[in-house]
């Protein structure tokens, strides 16, 4: 892509169009907003007057590209973590400045920062590019500072320190030293002190003189003062200030440079951006199109069901023969209207979604799919942070399903906590649109699926489905980390999606690779116990990817509360109150069921609060609860049976841990679409199980929606061999 760069005269600016350029991208123009004499923080203003000015134009010189410059006119007016459209604040002035720059340049399509830590810096930065249709591009995001700071230096980036203001740092001694003179004492500062190394924290500002990108020119500079700002005996503050400085061509420069004290004004590579700031949000591109509803495709049989009370699915889907349907995008419409009308009988909307599995009957209509999904579900009407997400191909209409399925997480209240990163970095892959990567709720953690991205250029990294889930753990951990938690430590259920395109041997050694890289390192400390496991087989993945994995994380409140002062974090208030009696199951299918409980079931607790099962209902299990012999697993004597068995084992499994079914927040039940059974056929099958455990359990609800989602897949199971009959997943969150 095209890209224009953010540039402030410092390190990190210049680092990052390095990275740009490393990963295929091609810088053409700087950006530059010029604060105003009046700024807030004089002392930032008057440093960037008598240094960045002048300096900064002559980057463009030196890199033989445009500058577009504008002095901010607004102030800080939005102090939330979540930028807001709002008109006089500064942010407003990037937007003028970029859409400039666009205007002019119509081919760029990405803008470059130097955002390592700060949220508030990105979230503005991904703001304005959402709203003009660019991309993010924050390749030092989150990465480690020490090895930042030891690779700008080792590729040849010349900085000086113009300003101080940290314990450790003195003006009279550190200001104007280069970073490669300063790299030691840095470090030593961050063990003593905890300062960061890249000046993260303020602690210090850096000017770059030269750098690979200088292709025509270095900077020198010929003399200079030291303006001390504050004595203070702890940490005193000050800048340095430049008297005199010159642009020295480089050997072979083809370029006639000029000295740095011509008027830059007259320099043809500058452009002001002057003028009122058109207060349009360009960015809410769905609100062109308004949201379809489903009176445009009527006579569809759209069902419903719903789990739990505070924290509960929906599901919705089409139960029809594929001959009625009307296509993909007519179907996710009735199915996203269905869920929208329902959260409005509650008194809720999208924005109490944390979390939407995404099922459409083929990926090649991923893109519509989205379309659709933009228009119901927008960061307007999510005000805390868009839903994390998942999507995948299922066999819908051999179901006879539709062409869409969707299930999402809803909480009663507005209380969660989001990440939502649209830059394209080093970090994880980027969320470009109205779904994140991790939404916290109470202390669990919900993690949209992860496939095996190579972050900065999110391409499937070769090697196939092993180096795919290699990576995809990698890329889970990150996000993980930014919850001060870790999938390896705190993980409550793992769930990995499986292409069916993959052969048995490809399908082992993704079982293998998991149990080497992920199962082996395990750390039970913080959780007490193993994850649950279970592998689904789909017919297809996004971007034709080998496998995608879904981990769900246990983050106790102390943790992910404890020193974030970047993000908005609202406590969910702790439950009172009695909590009802355990789930009962009926007496007569205990002597039948009980003694294949162990065989079948996989069951994580988490500090008495959560609780994960997976039960496998596997071909020698079903033989031993089904009566006659013979016939297909899934007659319709069968079916009761297994419906049954798997109802007694989720109704014993609350039991036994002391949950009830109030507490179910997901339940769902995969089947394998190879035993030809429609879905309204095993719909039956498990509702009358469920009605008959109602019968000995009140805090079953089985007069209304079902409690359960049924699942077609092309296979399911606790290993990746995926040949269950019937797999359950069940979910239990106490409020």
């Amino acid at each position: 892509m095209e890209v224009v760069a953010l540039v402030s005269g410092g390190k990190d600016s210049c680092f990052s169009m390095m990275r740009c350029l490393d990963y295929g991208h091609k810088v053409v123009a700087l950006a530059n907003l010029v604060p105003l004499d009046d700024a807030v923080d004089e002392l930032d203003s008057y440093m960037y007057q008598t240094v960045g000015h002048q300096i900064v134009v002559c980057y463009a010189k030196c890199m033989g590209l445009p500058l577009f410059r504008r002095r901010i006119t607004g102030s800080t007016r939005d102090h939330a973590l979540k930028y807001s459209v709002t008109a006089g604040d500064e942010v407003e002035d990037m937007f003028a400045l970029l859409s400039e720059v666009k205007r002019r340049i119509p081919s760029i399509g990405a803008v470059s920062s130097g955002a390592i830590a700060s949220d508030y810096q990105r979230l503005r930065v991904e703001s304005v590019c959402s709203r003009l249709g660019l991309v993010s591009l924050a390749y030092m995001w989150r990465q480690d500072q020490t090895l930042l700071l030891e690779e700008m230096i080792r590729r040849g980036i010349v900085a000086i320190t113009v300003k101080v203001a940290a314990m450790g740092l003195k003006p009279s001694v550190h200001l104007g030293k280069e970073l490669s003179e300063l790299k030691s004492h840095l470090l030593q500062m961050n063990e003593s002190f905890g300062i960061n190394v890249c000046g993260e924290g303020g602690e210090y500002e850096t000017l770059t003189l030269d750098c690979p990108l200088f292709r025509n020119a270095r900077i020198v500079l010929d003399d200079f003062e030291v303006i001390l700002h504050s004595a203070d005996s702890i940490a005193s503050v000050g800048i340095l200030h430049p008297l005199a400085f010159h642009v020295e061509p480089k050997p072979g420069s083809s370029s006639s440079i000029g000295d740095g004290a011509i008027a830059e004004e007259n320099s043809s590579c500058l452009y002001e951006v002057n003028g009122a700031i058109a207060h349009t949000d360009a960015g809410n591109k769905q609100t062109l199109n308004p949201t379809p509803t489903s009176d445009a495709y009527p006579d569809t049989n759209v069902c419903i069901s719903k789990t739990g009370k505070t924290l509960f699915s929906i599901g919705c889907w089409i139960e029809e023969p594929s001959s009625a349907s009307q296509g993909m995008k007519a179907d996710l419409v009735k199915v996203l209207s269905r869920i929208e009308n329902q959260l409005k009988d509650g008194g809720l909307s999208w924005a109490n979604v944390l979390y939407v599995h995404l099922y459409i009957s083929s990926m090649k209509e991923f893109g519509l799919a989205n379309e659709v999904y933009v228009s119901f579900i927008t960061e307007k009407k999510c005000h805390l942070g868009v839903p994390s997400r998942s999507t995948i191909e299922l066999p819908l209409v051999q179901a006879g399903l539709g062409h869409a399925y969707v299930e999402v997480l809803v909480a009663n209240d507005l209380v969660k906590r989001v990440l939502h990163v649209q830059s394209i970095s080093c970090w994880a892959p980027s969320c470009i649109g109205p779904y994140s990567q991790a939404t916290l709720y109470g202390e669990i953690l919900y993690m949209a699926g992860q496939l095996g991205l190579d972050p900065p250029t999110m391409k499937l990294c070769p090697g196939g489905a092993t180096a795919q889930l290699e990576l995809a753990l990698r890329n889970s951990e990150a996000v993980a980390n930014a919850f001060k938690s870790s999938i390896f430590s705190s993980a409550i259920h793992f769930l990995v999606y499986c292409s069916a395109h993959l052969t048995s041997t490809e399908k082992e050694a993704v079982e293998q690779k998991l149990q080497h890289s992920y199962i082996a390192h395990l750390d039970s400390t913080r959780t007490g116990s193993y994850p649950t496991i279970l592998y689904v087989l789909a017919p297809d993945l996004p971007k034709g990817a080998c496998v995608e994995i879904k981990p769900t994380l246990y983050v106790p409140a102390d943790d992910y509360n404890d020193g974030d002062d970047d993000e908005d974090i609202t406590r969910k208030p702790e439950a009172g109150g009695s909590k009802p009696s355990s789930s009962k199951v009926p007496s007569e299918w205990s002597p039948q069921y009980s003694g294949l409980h162990d065989s079948c079931c996989l069951v994580n607790t988490v500090a008495g609060k959560i609780c994960s099962a997976v039960v496998s209902v596997t071909n020698d299990i079903a033989s031993k609860i089904c009566s006659s012999t013979g016939q297909s697993h899934l007659s319709k004597e069968h079916l009761k049976a297994m419906a049954r068995f798997c109802a007694f084992q989720l109704a014993r499994t609350l039991a036994d841990n002391g949950f009830t079914w109030d507490d179910v927040t997901m339940l769902r039940f995969y089947y394998s679409v190879k035993h030809a059974v429609a879905a309204d056929v095993m719909s039956r099958a498990f509702s009358k199980a469920f009605t008959e455990l109602g019968g000995a359990d009140g805090s079953l609800r089985t007069d209304g929606a079902p409690v359960f989602n049924l699942i077609p897949v092309s296979g399911s199971g606790r290993s990746a061999s995926m040949d269950d009959v019937v797999t359950c997943e069940l979910l239990a969150s106490k409020a």
